[in-house]
């Protein structure tokens, strides 16, 4: 059984953050260790508190975690524990889901942990997994704006340490599918391609990038881990169709 050291917040709605990511683990059969850097208080509409761990408490959660195959890091929430973070990692496959925003549009991450995020995470990270705007986000951090095409943002990042980039496509404007696109160090892109939902549901992305750093546990490579991830989301999101319909 492959252990998996997950680093985040939780999420008292149950939705996104931990909660999720022990659900993808278990639905994987890995075993879960965590790592909690905040507590929060949200739903599917708004972000109500957050409370952040002392930096301290973070890094003894990580070394407490012992061995691990993988980790996968989500919401982080100040500068500090980003940096305690990155000091504290064991020397294994790294999966960032930078959360730097909830889905209401609340900030999670300010600058300063972004700048911090670039510095001094990013050179650890296997796999950075960011959906468009998060994408942005990060680009902006470095100068680059709105107008910057995807591969000069992804090039950057890259240059900065970062393994490789998993570009989301949940929020492109294209109606006919998702896609996903994997920017290898070599300059390859593998896409990833699956339909696109007529509904929203939130944890989407802390799901994709757990069931990643499970698959880097096993031993898969990343092309193969990114698919088998797809597959576990597309899943739940048609048992949520299903569900949905059965409503009406």
């Amino acid at each position: 059984m492959p252990r998996v050291l997950f680093i985040g917040g939780t999420d008292s709605s149950g939705g996104a953050g931990l909660a999720r990511d022990i659900a993808t683990a278990a639905q994987m059969g890995a075993e879960a260790c965590l790592a909690v850097t905040a507590v929060t208080a949200q739903t599917d509409d708004a972000v109500h508190s957050v409370r952040l761990m002392s930096c301290g408490d973070v890094a003894l959660q990580v070394k407490a975690a012992g061995e691990v195959g993988a980790v996968k890091v989500g919401m982080l929430g100040a500068a500090a524990v980003v940096s305690a973070v990155a000091t504290a990692l064991p020397s294994v496959p790294l999966v960032l889901d930078p959360v730097l925003a909830s889905s209401s549009g609340t900030a999670l991450l300010d600058e300063d942990g972004v700048d911090t995020l670039i510095a001094e995470l990013l050179p650890r990270t296997t796999l950075l997994t960011p959906n468009l705007p998060e994408l942005g986000m990060l680009a902006a951090r470095l100068g680059f704006d709105e107008n910057t095409e995807e591969a000069e943002r992804v090039r950057v990042l890259i240059m900065r340490g970062c393994g490789a980039i998993l570009v989301k496509g949940g929020h492109a404007e294209d109606d006919a599918f998702c896609e996903d696109r994997l920017h290898l160090p070599s300059g390859e892109i593998m896409k990833f391609r699956g339909p696109r939902f007529g509904f929203p549901m939130r944890g989407t992305g802390c799901q994709l990038a757990s069931a990643i750093a499970v698959g880097l546990a096993e031993g898969a490579d990343l092309g193969t881990a990114v698919q088998d991830a797809r597959a576990q989301v597309e899943m739940r999101f048609r048992m949520r169709e299903r569900s949905l319909n059965a409503r009406v």
